[in-house]
């Protein structure tokens, strides 16, 4: 099993990279927008939906996406909906069990969550959509093997009963390192990021953090709330495409306006 976990993820790793770097704008945004469409796809098989249902809704969030990273301007206001979401709305329903959500709203909340998500790595340049990503995975490893040595006290049992707070503790530190060497390494973060802006990005590498322990218990949630262990079977050793998505969905629309926001200062 973890063998093929390992090769399903350096396999989809060698590929995302490739498309990257090698792919067409329009071309990645074809792509990019057929991942959303999968994953929508999952999400409305977490709803107990029928099978041609779902392709449909599958259809129209890819279909959706694509537009979307069309027009030039939707990437920011939407990136902006989707942070309200995830610093906001988010918490507030994962500190109740999502038993607030008004009836009717997950395919809103789908669309909310995937489409922006979407745009945002269709619009970030490549390096710095590689870098966002990185920071998710740096944070997902930091915080296994934290939790696995030393994790004592449960973050959300209900939710999620492996995450732990030291787990948690080991990932913010893990993350910490690796904003600092990106800011000394990338030329342009490395003209930007003196001074008193050091405590400006630092603050936002945190942010990005806590939002993409969010979005992994998000999506744990709605998966227990649907009684299944894995979005999908997609990806072998993995899950669903949602399951490999589900932290990148909370910092990557939020990465895009703090990046902005840098820029700007």
């Amino acid at each position: 099993m973890f063998l093929t976990r390992v090769l399903t993820a350096a396999i989809l790793l060698a590929a995302f990279i490739a498309a990257v770097f090698w792919l067409s704008r329009d071309l990645f945004a074809i792509l990019i927008s057929a991942v959303i469409g999968l994953a929508g796809y999952e999400w409305a098989k977490l709803g107990n939906v029928s099978r041609w249902r779902a392709i449909g809704w599958a259809t129209f969030c890819g279909v959706l996406c694509f537009v979307f990273s069309q027009i030039p301007e939707s990437p920011a206001w939407l990136c902006g909906a989707a942070a309200v979401f995830w610093i906001v709305l988010a918490p507030y329903w994962l500190a109740r069990g999502l038993r607030p959500a008004p009836e009717g709203a997950g395919p809103y909340v789908c669309l909310l969550v995937l489409v922006p998500a979407g745009l945002a790595t269709i619009d970030l340049p490549n390096l710095q959509l590689l870098m966002i990503l990185g920071l998710t995975w740096v944070a997902d490893t930091g915080a296994y093997l934290a939790g696995r040595t030393f994790g004592r006290h449960k973050l959300a049992p209900a939710i999620s009963p492996g995450k732990t707070w030291e787990g948690v503790a080991g990932g913010a530190i893990c993350c910490i390192f690796y904003a600092i060497i990106w800011a000394l390494f990338d030329p342009d973060l490395r003209l930007r990021v003196q001074g008193t802006l050091w405590v400006v990005f630092l603050a936002g590498t945190m942010l990005l953090f806590a939002l993409s322990v969010v979005g992994d218990l998000f999506e744990s949630a709605l998966k227990r709330g649907a009684g299944a262990k894995d979005s999908g079977r997609l990806l072998p050793g993995h899950g669903g495409v949602l399951d490999r998505i589900d932290s990148a969905t909370a910092t990557l629309p939020v990465a895009v306006l703090l990046l902005q926001l840098l820029k700007a200062a």
